[in-house]
């Protein structure tokens, strides 16, 4: 099956390429980007000499869409409402990884976002794709919209849990960590250099547009979640996002218990390693790999479970996850392509 990617110049367009160009069904078979054409991928990316010989292209929806199975969208926010609906002819399949579909509400992407929201037929047809918990909406989805990296990391922490009524869903802190590939390939003052090296920060409190994300989710699950507190804070390192969460147990458990729970609810997902009892992630031990590690404690003195999810932001946060879900589209082995070992050190 031939496969596009759109927005081949950032961070996560430029993972997709590295893990397509490895897949065993998918075939690189063409790259886009809206400010380039006909130039050669390895301007931007000097890695790829000599074996990624693909020009990056103008946008074409039409032509794509005559061409390949499967289109990526790794575009900015703002962007993908309006190609989205192009691409969906002559039976293609979309993915998206911008944050364009993946709210429900249109008010909400408008406060959030500050962009104008795609149509609503367009939303209405995007699948969620949050892999672990959505098999089998993904498995007959169209367009697919692929999750945030910080609801990733944080809905896997939270799935089982909340779904079993096991912690109080009014009152679930959230506190995020992300290495700088987060932000994107843009230059900013956060991500400079003499900025972040040595450094430590937090940034958009109580602001970040994952927060309605990670709510809509969650009260899909228990309609009696609250309202989330989610910080989030840059990291001096590349890659990697660690979530840990914090919220008072509903019902007496122990840890054996809540781990237990964890173990079962993830038995059968090959992606979602639930640590030993007492071990917890960091996030070097996911590096480069499309895993999330999860690590659970309960204390007994404040009633109050901790849980601590690790993900590489650009695998299992963006690109990594987007293939399991082409994978699952189209009828594929859910681990082609992904079962590489993280890098370490």
């Amino acid at each position: 099956m031939k496969a596009a990617v759109i927005g081949a110049t950032g961070y996560g367009g430029i993972e997709l390429i590295r893990l397509l160009s490895n897949h065993p069904e998918f075939t690189l078979h063409s790259v886009y980007s809206s400010s380039k054409d006909q130039v050669p991928a390895t301007d931007d990316y000097p890695h790829l000499h000599e074996i990624c010989p693909l020009p990056l292209m103008k946008i074409d929806p039409e032509k794509i869409t005559t061409e390949c199975d499967v289109v990526f969208l790794a575009v900015p926010s703002g962007a993908s409402s309006f190609l989205s609906p192009q691409l969906l002819a002559n039976n293609t399949k979309v993915v998206d990884l911008s944050g364009d579909l993946r709210l429900k509400n249109t008010e909400d992407y408008k406060k959030w976002y500050k962009k104008e929201p795609a149509e609503a037929s367009t939303l209405e047809q995007a699948v969620y794709g949050l892999t672990e918990w959505n098999r089998e909406e993904v498995k007959n989805a169209s367009l697919l919209s692929n999750p945030g990296c910080y609801p990733t990391a944080t809905l896997l922490g939270l799935a089982p849990a909340i779904q079993a009524e096991a912690i109080d869903p009014s009152s679930i802190i959230i506190d995020a960590k992300s290495g700088v590939s987060g932000a994107g390939r843009g230059l900013s003052q956060l991500v400079h250099f003499a900025e972040m090296n040595d450094n430590f920060r937090i940034y958009k409190v109580n602001q970040h547009q994952h927060i309605p994300e990670i709510e809509q989710q969650l009260q899909a699950w228990d309609s009696t979640v609250g309202p989330i507190t989610f910080s989030t804070h840059l990291l001096p390192i590349t890659r990697g996002i660690m979530a840990t969460i914090y919220a008072p147990m509903k019902q007496p458990m122990s840890a054996v218990e809540l781990h237990q729970l964890y173990k079962e609810a993830y038995k059968d997902s090959f992606f979602v390693r639930v640590r030993p009892l007492g071990e917890f992630p960091g996030v070097k031990e996911v590096a480069g790999s499309n895993f999330c590690d999860i690590g659970i404690d309960v204390d007994e003195r404040t009633n109050r479970a901790t849980i601590v999810a690790v993900i590489d932001n650009l695998m299992k946060g963006a690109a990594g996850q987007a293939i399991q879900n082409a994978n699952i589209m189209f009828g594929i082995e859910e681990t082609a392509g992904l079962r590489g070992f993280p890098i370490y050190p």
